[in-house]
């Protein structure tokens, strides 16, 4: 019997949803030990590879930048929820969780997805080329944000330590959204074309045909779905994940950098997919546009929540990371100025990516 289903969604990639739902809810019992642990880690990467698929039959229905746009805020959504219950279960000793969060989104994206990016597509295509009117107002953004609020705490003196007095933290989350906001209007109203691929007049995925506007709501319900499985799963590994670092004598923040690898898989697939066919501003578009949104959504939800929080909560980095903060955006200036790049500015991003995750665990 032929099947009726539409070309752009294969058969596998409605059963992987549903089974990484499952393992969700088969987990929800306690935490996951043996064969339990292995499968819940293959049902995580089953739900990473079905959201990048769903999230491309979206983006190609949609088209550019609201493809990638879509898929990263979706992402931060869930992300961000995932904080605030981490937060609040976590009492006192979850003080320093969002700042460790976000600062691992930060430099995974920056020197992480953007070096794997540029050196999967200088490998297969030599030279790749990105609009420079699209990248830098994006990086300026980020800039902006990191400082205002992972960088500015520690020289703030209206509360002790790496914090933000009460106003002042609701002050930087109004600021932050603000800020996410305007790039998104620019972004998908006010210079869109500023953010499509180089190429996209000339080859629009292939000149394939859209999927069609039911197959992208279906792929759009499924990717939600693909997502809260993600960050579920990725959830239920966290005391597994707790555990090991402890036991390895490494520091707490190491967890956060774990959780957030994980989270961040989707995207990552999705940016080194589109790199590896020549579409690199795709690539830096989902890369620059987590980073913003892990900011412009986590700050703001964090702000709220800490008119409940008990403890004060620590935004500033230390020392060691502020200044991995500003090599990295230094770095990344540079790559981003010149509108296209080579296999060794990837290099370049991935040894610092490799140098933060060396810190993270011996600081």
């Amino acid at each position: 019997m032929r099947s009726h289903l539409p070309p752009a969604l294969p058969l596998w990639s409605l059963l992987l949803p549903a089974l990484a739902l499952g393992a969700l809810a088969a987990s929800q019992g306690g935490t996951p030990g043996g064969w339990a642990l292995a499968g819940v880690g293959a049902c995580l990467v089953a739900a990473v590879m079905s959201a990048v698929h769903h999230a491309e039959v979206v983006a190609h229905q949609v088209g550019e930048p609201f493809g990638t746009l879509m898929l990263a805020v979706a992402v931060t959504v869930i992300e961000v929820a995932l904080i605030v219950s981490l937060m609040l279960a976590g009492g006192a000793g979850a003080t320093a969780l969002a700042r460790d969060t976000v600062f691992a989104a930060i430099m995974i994206v920056v020197n992480g997805v953007v070096g794997l990016c540029l050196l999967v597509g200088g490998l297969r295509h030599r030279v790749v080329a990105f609009r420079v009117e699209g990248t830098s107002p994006a990086l300026a953004v980020l800039v902006a944000l990191s400082t205002l609020t992972l960088v500015l705490p520690v020289f703030t003196t209206s509360a002790p330590g790496p914090t933000f007095s009460a106003a002042q933290l609701m002050f930087a989350g109004l600021v932050s959204l603000t800020l996410y906001g305007a790039f998104v209007f620019v972004q998908t109203v006010r210079h869109r074309d500023y953010f499509l691929p180089v190429d996209a007049g000339d080859d629009r995925h292939g000149h394939a045909e859209p999927p069609g506007a039911a197959v992208a709501w279906l792929s759009l319900g499924l990717l939600m779905v693909c997502l809260v499985a993600v960050v579920g799963l990725a959830k239920a590994l966290a005391p597994v994940i707790e555990a090991g670092v402890s036991a390895a004598g490494a520091p707490k923040a190491v967890v956060g950098v774990v959780v957030a690898l994980l989270v961040l898989l989707p995207e990552t697939v999705a940016a080194v997919r589109a790199a590896a066919h020549n579409r690199l501003q795709t690539s830096i578009n989902l890369a620059l546009g987590s980073a913003l949104a892990s900011i412009g959504l986590s700050i703001p939800a964090v702000a709220v929540l800490s008119l409940w929080f008990p403890h004060p909560l620590l935004l500033g980095l230390a020392p060691k990371d502020l200044v991995l903060l500003v090599l990295s955006f230094v770095v990344a200036t540079l790559t981003l100025a010149a509108g296209r790049a080579t296999v060794l500015q990837g290099a370049v991003h991935l040894v610092l990516f490799v140098v933060f995750l060396f810190l993270a665990v011996v600081p």
